[in-house]
């Protein structure tokens, strides 16, 4: 089934390739990239030097965020640890074991280069720990990581400044009440971050200002959970993205209409300043299935697994469904791409919107990413985009 989806943006693949050799790379690359049009999966590849391990289902190195600017977060483990971990910061002190060396790597996409960055030590949690570029568009970028400690009114926001070099440690107001909050992912959107819990809420902040300030989003009304409710399952059947320069929340988990049928539905913040969702639209599984679009896929009937939502057009989400990546607009519950993908980890059975990223590119990569083509009615061969 041809893509009709822009090449301005891609599928990115949460786990990178590993390369047997560094000179399995261009002279001078710390990575490749294979960006094709979506459904297709965009891979990246990176060499031993950046994660010197053996990749398997326990171990792998992880793209934990990717930025329009052209900036990946990746998280590498180094090897075993061979020594405690010591952190000495203000009003931090702590001595661990940790069983490896944990190793995170800004990427930038447009010169194929890696900057390792320091004193990783002091990372407790890398699913709190994202990457937004500087609202200014004047290069710089903020990585920050949330530390919070259950019961407590105050948190840290660690962050790691381009144009410093440095961690600081932020002290924030803690606003919400003694419960853990369940990493489901980070979304960055007008040079704020907002983590995700999507059982529960969004917190968000301005990383960059002296003085950040949590705020808390509460999921639509009903769509709370206790916690616990659903471990390991929410990602599989919800996510929030960004589309169309807006936050969306996207909820399948035991959604059903009123007459009793699974369906899917999709909600809207207005601005990043609004704390209220609206619901956009919703559509049941049967209405799509029924559809002639997916019909000529010659897929199975059964619900798929979420993956993402279109950063551009929010009527279109994507799925998982047996091998293959589909497209759905939902809005008018039609088909409108269907491939086969590929993946480094883990198995099929463990896919979930946590490993899958729509990455709008920076201009410098989107005259080079792959063209949409046609050749009896399938994309044709990806192109490999060596920076």
């Amino acid at each position: 089934m041809a893509s009709s989806a822009s090449p301005f943006w891609v599928i990115m693949w949460r786990v990178p390739r590993v390369t047997a050799a560094e000179g399995n790379l261009p002279p001078g690359a710390d990575l490749s990239l294979t960006l094709p049009v979506p459904p297709r999966v965009a891979l990246l590849t990176i060499p031993p030097r950046i994660f010197p391990g053996r990749t398997t289902p326990n171990n792998f190195p992880s793209v934990l965020t990717v930025d329009a600017s052209g900036h990946l977060l990746l998280k590498a483990n180094q090897g075993p640890a061979t020594g405690p971990t010591v952190i000495d910061l203000p009003g931090h002190q702590e001595f661990c074991w940790r069983p490896t060396v944990a190793g995170y790597f800004v990427l930038d996409a447009k010169s194929a280069s890696a900057i390792a960055l320091p004193n990783t030590k002091y990372i407790m949690h890398p699913s709190h720990l994202g990457l937004v570029a500087s609202p200014t568009d004047d290069g710089h970028y903020m990585v920050a990581e949330l530390q919070m400690i259950i019961g407590g009114d105050t948190a840290d926001l660690l962050c790691f400044s381009s144009q410093t070099g440095e961690w600081v440690s932020k002290d924030v107001p803690y606003p919400l009440p003694p419960r853990p909050l369940s990493p489901n992912g980070i979304v960055s959107l007008s040079g704020r971050l907002w983590w995700v819990d999507l059982s529960w809420c969004l917190l968000t902040c301005d990383p960059f200002a002296d003085a950040p300030v949590l705020t808390v989003v509460p999921l639509p009304e009903g769509k709370a959970l206790e916690y616990g409710e659903a471990g390991g399952l929410l990602d599989k059947y919800r996510c929030v993205g960004v589309s169309a320069g807006k936050l969306r929340f996207v909820d399948m988990y035991k959604n059903h209409n009123t007459s009793g049928a699974a369906q899917i539905s999709v909600w809207t913040l207005a601005d990043p300043d609004s704390t209220e969702w609206t619901l956009e639209y919703e559509a049941t599984f049967g209405e799509i299935c029924n559809d002639a679009s997916f019909k000529a896929t010659g897929l199975p009937r059964k619900i798929p697994v979420l993956a993402l939502i279109h950063p551009t057009n929010p009527d279109v989400l994507y799925f998982f469904l047996d091998e293959h990546m589909v497209g759905v607009d939902v809005r008018a519950r039609k088909v409108v791409e269907c491939e086969v993908y590929e993946l480094v980890e883990p198995p099929r059975e463990h896919v979930s919107s946590c490993f899958v990223h729509a990455w709008q590119l920076p201009r410098a990569l989107c005259s080079g990413s792959a063209k949409e083509t046609e050749d009896d009615g399938m994309n044709d061969e990806l192109q490999q985009l060596r920076l």
